[in-house]
């Protein structure tokens, strides 16, 4: 394991897969209060094929992000003033850009608790810088080819007993009730939205909705799917909306309607 520190003396073979045209650069936004690792992987992710700024706090990131467009977020959790979780979480609530955060805490709750917040992965420091590479052209792939949010904007998708306002990120049942999603859900019901009553097992669902994959006794979709049943089912003991298919994965066991 390589600390992050030692990166700015490598040498490293620059990857191509964007050299041609810099317009198709994908843009990477650094936050880190720790000025070394800013500068060390912004210069390792620009001579890797991508564009790279950096900013040292929130308050920064918020400037640097209403200057420009950016393709994925690189998120230090712990930073003074506005931590990364609390900004990943308002970033949720303003706009879909990727989000990988990087955190000193390995404890899994603290995993789940930024995945659950909005976060599209994560990586404990230190790490191979490699690793990071690959975990963000991992996220930049995923988010071209899987079923975009976007393909349902402006819409409202009704399934079973709810309706879906995906530009609110808003359940609505039978009774007028509005229960608010947040992003990770409202990517993986996409997912299930987009495949009705096929079934998807867990590698298929976290690669899809993070980009990632899946480790030895991984969790994170049963806890995922877990709290998004809490929001959707009538029954959470026995679910009908989302089922459980046995060695198989989970189904939307109902059909889609989409309306303009």
């Amino acid at each position: 394991m390589l600390h992050l520190a030692t990166i700015t003396g490598w040498a490293f073979l620059s990857r191509n897969v964007y050299k041609d045209n810099m317009n198709e650069q994908p843009r990477i936004l650094v936050v880190d209060d720790h000025s070394e690792i800013r500068k060390s992987v912004t210069s390792y992710l620009e001579r890797n094929g991508l564009r790279a700024s950096a900013a040292e706090n929130a308050e920064q990131m918020d400037s640097k992000l209403a200057e420009a467009n950016f393709d994925l977020i690189v998120l230090d959790v712990m930073m003074p003033g506005e931590d990364g979780l609390s900004a990943c979480r308002r970033l949720r609530k303003e706009r879909h850009t990727p989000i990988l955060m990087l955190t000193a805490l390995g404890d899994d709750d603290d995993r789940i608790a930024g995945l659950d917040g909005g976060a599209d992965d994560y990586l404990a420091k230190p790490f191979n810088p490699k690793e990071l590479l690959a975990r963000i052209n991992a996220i930049l792939r995923r988010t071209q080819q899987m079923p975009q949010i976007d393909d349902f904007a402006g819409k409202t998708v009704k399934f079973a007993h709810l309706e879906l306002d995906v530009d609110g990120r808003t359940l609505i049942d039978q009774t007028g009730s509005r229960t608010q999603l947040t992003s990770g859900e409202l990517k993986l019901l996409t997912l299930f939205l987009k495949r009705p009553r096929a079934v998807l097992d867990r590698d298929q669902l976290l690669e899809l909705s993070t980009g990632r994959i899946a480790g030895p006794l991984d969790r994170t979709i049963d806890n995922q799917v877990s709290r998004l049943r809490r929001k959707i089912e009538q029954d959470v003991l026995r679910p009908r909306v989302i089922a459980t298919v046995r060695n198989g994965g989970y189904s939307l066991s109902c059909d889609v309607e989409i309306c303009a």
